[in-house]
């Protein structure tokens, strides 16, 4: 494997929301999951900090965001559909503004909310109507009468007709008119239910069968489940079927969910106090996977840090958030004063974890692997494939200490490093690409924030068939470009003009100002045996240290060597040649030297030009040698006349 890169960390990184939580940077509690127009959408409340004069030990509630995404990882924010100052019945000071819902029936958006109304006690429940999912929505000037309660939800059956629960002092519903904004008879409690503290109810309707889900405190002094009961009728009776997911080990006291089917899955929405350890009155958004047994019953969800969703490689990978871990692994914040900033996954000698689903679709045939990691001691990371006895897909060795020419320290500082992949298994990787990867720590203890593969930069393409042109600046991208000749320059200051032209006109290989080289071809230079290889810059600047750094050949204290024939369909006289180099270089123009740019240069475009020349008709040999110390070399060049105008009627061979 290649030797890493470090380079500092000088700005926080932003994670991904493949995870649980899935949104970060605001709280999202009691999520509210429907399928519109393909799309998942998502309602939830909105915890805030209690602003002065208000009760600082409680659920703060001001507003309502909605979110939607397609494929349940990244999702946008549509930003504010509804806040306690602009709904005319609701307290503007009442921060109550609980669990919602939203469903659509002939076209339009029904979005029902919970709040302290202006005059009076307790909760209403009120209804916004719109055009699209994510609103405007116009809200009714009144409540819904006959509701006294929390947490609506509705449900609207196979014909049509609609219902809505609710909770306070039990579970309750009732049967909707048509115009979704008033009850179609009286409202009933829920029978069949088990005692204790039951809320947020969410009913929907799957193979035939009526589920009537809810967080359920099961015992007195204790926190919330999430249970259900079945039923053949919407508003009961119901049996009482069990747990779908039980209390959190953290002891956060409530859960509050939502469950729906997209694209062939079902899902469990809700909510855990990841981002507010502290205080579980400020909650965040989860999602896993949601099965039914074949008789319709609900198998246990058991809550993962992972969630759902495919991530793709070549996106920042929080493995904080792993589907697996060994038991000597630890998972802390990057910072307890801003819990948003997420996790770090801490791996002794032996620990591992995996992350599951990565796709690896989007990578090319040229991959380095990037980890934001931390560490006291010179250790290595592994990254596999599959388990933590998989094929290796990259090496990672951290070495700590002194990593730059000024000698600065990272050690215990968040470092970036690099890394190339395995070539072989990234062939390997793209006939299946979504896979499982697992982290490995070999030596001392590592923490790692995030990983990322990414595909080098694409800077050339093999030359094809048949002639090229200059591109419409002029500038000469097809090169024949000979593997890096060794050549120790401890500092570019050294490039003189008489430095330059006896270490140009050294002979380096046999026949060096004569040969036309072929794709393939080889030569002896010293002791190094090195590669003609012919190209097409994508760039008008032709990347020299990439050249060198994709073959894995050395990119320092080096001198490369390009040749290129112009094609000219006539004479051409009064030309000049323009370069630019960074660092020195050195052009022949049909043997003859025409153009020396010494010195420590950036690469300019016409930095520097030549005395008028003449193209002759048909062929003409340009060669160039561009000599390079510490620096990241590449060169530009082009034919321009008098005018600086570019030349562009010729070919290039």
């Amino acid at each position: 494997m290649k030797r890493l890169l470090t380079i500092p960390l000088l700005a926080c990184t932003m994670g991904t929301a493949a995870q649980n939580p899935i949104v970060s940077g605001q709280f999202t509690a009691d999520p509210t999951a429907r399928v519109f127009y393909n799309k998942v959408f998502m309602y939830p409340s909105h915890d805030i900090c209690a602003p002065a004069g208000v009760r600082q030990d409680w659920f703060c509630m001001a507003d309502y965001h909605v979110f939607s995404s397609e494929n349940l990882t990244k999702w946008h924010d549509h930003g504010v559909i509804a806040s306690q100052e602009t709904i005319p019945w609701v307290n503007p000071k009442g921060y109550s503004m609980w669990a919602p819902d939203c469903v659509e029936k002939n076209g339009k958006y029904y979005f029902y909310f919970p709040a302290g109304p202006k005059e009076g006690r307790g909760f209403r429940v009120g209804v916004g109507i719109a055009n699209r999912p994510e609103g405007p929505f116009r809200f009714e000037p009144n409540y819904i009468e006959g509701i006294m309660g929390i947490d609506p939800c509705v449900l609207i059956d196979d014909d049509g007709k609609s219902y809505i629960y609710w909770s306070g002092g039990g579970i309750s519903g009732a049967p909707l008119k048509s115009n979704m904004k008033e009850l179609d008879g009286k409202a009933q409690r829920m029978e069949g239910l088990p005692e204790g503290f039951k809320e947020g109810p969410f009913a929907f309707k799957q193979g035939g069968h009526y589920y009537l889900t809810f967080p359920w405190v099961r015992q007195q002094g204790g926190t919330e489940a999430l249970a259900y009961a079945m039923s053949d009728s919407p508003l009961g009776p119901w049996q009482f079927k069990g747990i779908i997911m039980k209390e959190s080990p953290t002891k956060c006291w409530t859960n509050h969910h939502s469950i729906v089917e997209y694209q062939g899955q079902w899902y469990l929405f809700y909510h855990h106090n990841d981002y507010s350890p502290q205080f579980d009155k400020r909650r965040s958004a989860r999602i896993d996977r949601l099965y039914f047994n074949a008789d319709g019953t609900i198998k246990e969800v058991i809550p993962t840090l992972r969630g759902v969703g495919i991530t793709k490689a070549t996106a920042r990978i929080d493995v904080d958030r792993y589907s697996k871990v060994s038991d000597n692994v630890r998972i802390e914040y990057l910072d307890t004063t801003n819990t948003f900033r997420g996790w770090q996954a801490i791996l002794p000698k032996g620990g591992w974890l995996t992350y599951n689903d990565v796709d690896f679709s989007s990578i090319g045939n040229k991959v380095y692997v990037t980890a934001n990691i931390k560490a006291e001691k010179n250790c290595q990371l592994t990254i596999r494939e599959g388990g933590k006895s998989g094929k290796v897909i990259a090496r990672i060795d951290i070495k700590v200490g002194s990593t730059d020419q000024r000698r600065r320290d990272y050690r215990g500082q968040w470092t970036t490093v690099t890394a190339e992949v395995n070539s072989s298994i990234i062939r390997q990787l793209a006939n299946s690409p979504v896979k499982d990867i697992c982290l490995t720590c070999d030596g001392a203890e590592v923490c790692i924030d995030w990983i990322q593969f990414k595909n080098h930069e694409k800077y050339f393409t093999a030359a094809t068939e048949g002639d090229a042109k200059p591109d419409s600046e002029g500038f000469i991208r097809r090169w024949s470009l000979l593997e890096p000749i060794d050549k120790p320059n401890r500092s570019n200051t050294v490039f003189t003009d008489s430095y330059l032209r006896e270490h140009f006109n050294n002979e380096y290989f046999k026949d060096q100002f004569n040969i036309i080289p072929k794709d393939g071809q080889k030569v002896k230079a010293g002791k190094q045996r090195l590669t003609w290889h012919t190209i097409d810059s994508e760039r008008y600047n032709v990347k020299l240290f990439r050249f060198a750094d994709q073959l894995n050949k050395q990119v320092y204290g080096v001198l490369f060597w390009a040749v290129t024939v112009i094609d000219c369909p006539e004479e051409m006289t009064n030309v000049r040649l323009a370069a630019g180099s960074n660092s020195a270089s050195m052009w022949w123009l049909n043997g003859e030297e025409v153009l020396l740019l010494s010195g420590d240069r950036r690469m300019v475009k016409d930095d520097a030009t030549s005395k008028r020349i003449t193209l002759k008709k048909g062929r003409n040999i340009l060669r160039g040698a561009i000599i390079n110390g510490p620096g990241m070399s590449d060169f530009c060049v082009r034919f321009i006349n008098d005018n600086g105008t570019p030349i562009l009627n010729y070919n290039i061979k």
